[in-house]
């Protein structure tokens, strides 16, 4: 029953940034390009609405599904290694026209050729765990 849940809020998820133009290459070029105000208006309501959400998990002292407390870490810190992963992130995002949400979106809405950005983003990924513990965290 779990499950169901999650494939409901994903597929809600899923409709909403499709209406919201959100998976659309040329959106997110025009982001890139500082053409429009579109893709950083989602992304300032995206982060308005964690804010909120975690100042309000906080407060409230929320459980998660299992009942336990929410325990939200302090991030370590140091912030170079947030640029250079937002750098690569950015890069990749802006080179591929998707960021790792929109790619499953894109798939289920039929544009298959962008398996081939889920697959490079699946070896990234693999990569990276491979070479992690080599890396200056």
């Amino acid at each position: 029953m779990k499950i169901l849940k999650y494939l409901l809020v994903g597929f809600v998820f899923g409709i909403v940034l499709t209406k919201s133009e959100a998976v659309s290459w040329y959106r997110i070029y025009e982001m890139f390009q500082f053409d429009s105000f579109h893709m950083y208006g989602i992304i300032m309501t995206a982060i308005i609405t964690g804010v909120i959400g975690i100042q309000i998990i906080k407060k409230y002292q929320i459980k998660d599904i299992k009942g336990a407390p929410i325990e939200i870490q302090d991030k370590e810190k140091g912030t170079f290694r947030y640029w250079i992963g937002g750098l690569f992130f950015g890069l990749g995002w802006a080179m591929v026209g998707a960021c790792p949400g929109p790619i499953f979106i894109l798939i289920g809405a039929g544009f298959m050729s962008v398996g081939f950005i889920l697959i490079g983003a699946l070896l990234g990924t693999f990569l990276y765990g491979l070479i992690k513990d080599n890396l200056p965290h």
